[in-house]
């Protein structure tokens, strides 16, 4: 039985969900996606990440994004950040919250950050005391928790050990990202079990991706483990640039439709999110791997 009645979704769409796009997205079609998504009621979303451009050129125009969006009290516009250059810049353009990875392999957080995962986390901290004396919300995610594309199956001591030195940065929230969609639901459940016993007081997140077709299932085993927060991205575009094959998130339309049919309150409108997925397959101009788009909701609404 579902233990929580209300579940959150973080729309990742706009960041991770674009990032690995072939061709640049518009910065003006990527304030409408944004738009789109606050008019569906989702509240957090992951609008920019402040990385190099260079390494990743969708995120160029960061600012210019945050700078063209007409803000909406009480939606919380999310940057990535990962090291404190970036926090800076996430800050002047006007982010209410920051996200901070740091990824569970060494060797996944080299390529991914330049540096190693020690290094992430004291960047993490030094940020963390800035974002709180900026009046900034900041979390952090644990990315590749069930698996690293370079060294393999991740142990979940390690995963608990970086949540407990994460969590001295006083974050909203720690998540626990399947960054290359290797999960499954029972360590899903095992995992969360080892956070809640190490950090009974800290609101746990999930992000997962549906790369081997797993992350719906994973989503709803973080659900029956109570937590109330979820990643997903409309449409169920996205993946990782410096992972090989760590294609799609969880598709936002296809999570709602699994806990609304459940009984979850999400305050988000499945229809409008179905059409804002439609609207992103016309500007991608290639279908989208989430199914709602296809098949629509159930029962069929009257046209």
């Amino acid at each position: 039985m579902v233990r929580t009645r209300t579940v959150e979704i973080v729309e990742v769409g706009p960041r991770d969900g674009l990032q690995n796009e072939p061709s640049v997205f518009p910065t003006a079609a990527k304030v409408e996606f944004i738009q789109r998504a606050i008019d569906a009621g989702l509240r957090r979303l992951e609008v920019a990440s402040f990385v190099n451009p260079k390494r990743v050129p969708q995120m160029a125009d960061a600012e210019a994004v945050l700078a063209a969006l007409d803000r909406r009290p009480g939606v919380h516009y999310v940057g990535l950040v990962l090291n404190r250059r970036g926090f800076d810049r996430a800050a002047a353009a006007g982010c209410n919250e920051i996200g901070m990875a740091i990824v569970a392999s060494d060797t996944f957080n080299q390529r991914n950050q330049g540096v190693s995962s020690e290094q992430s986390v004291a960047d993490w901290l030094d940020i963390a005391k800035a974002a709180h004396s900026a009046g900034i919300r900041p979390q952090v995610t644990i990315s590749a928790a069930f698996g690293c594309p370079f060294e393999g199956e991740v142990d979940p001591a390690r995963v608990v050990e970086l949540a407990l030195r994460a969590a001295e940065g006083k974050p909203h929230e720690i998540a626990i990202a399947d960054t290359i969609g290797v999960g499954v639901p029972s360590q899903v459940t095992d995992l969360l079990g080892r956070l809640r016993a190490a950090l009974p007081d800290m609101p746990l997140r999930c992000h997962f991706h549906n790369t081997r077709n797993t992350g719906l299932a994973n989503a709803y085993a973080a659900v029956e483990a109570g937590v109330t927060t979820l990643d997903a991205s409309i449409g169920g575009i996205g993946g990782c640039p410096f992972a090989p094959a760590a294609t799609g998130n969880i598709p936002t339309e296809d999570l709602l439709y699994m806990l609304q049919r459940m009984g979850v309150e999400t305050h988000v409108d499945l229809d409008k999110t179905v059409a804002t997925g439609r609207w992103l397959q016309d500007q991608l101009g290639r279908n989208v791997p989430g199914m709602l788009v296809k098949a629509g909701g159930f029962p069929a609404r009257a046209a």
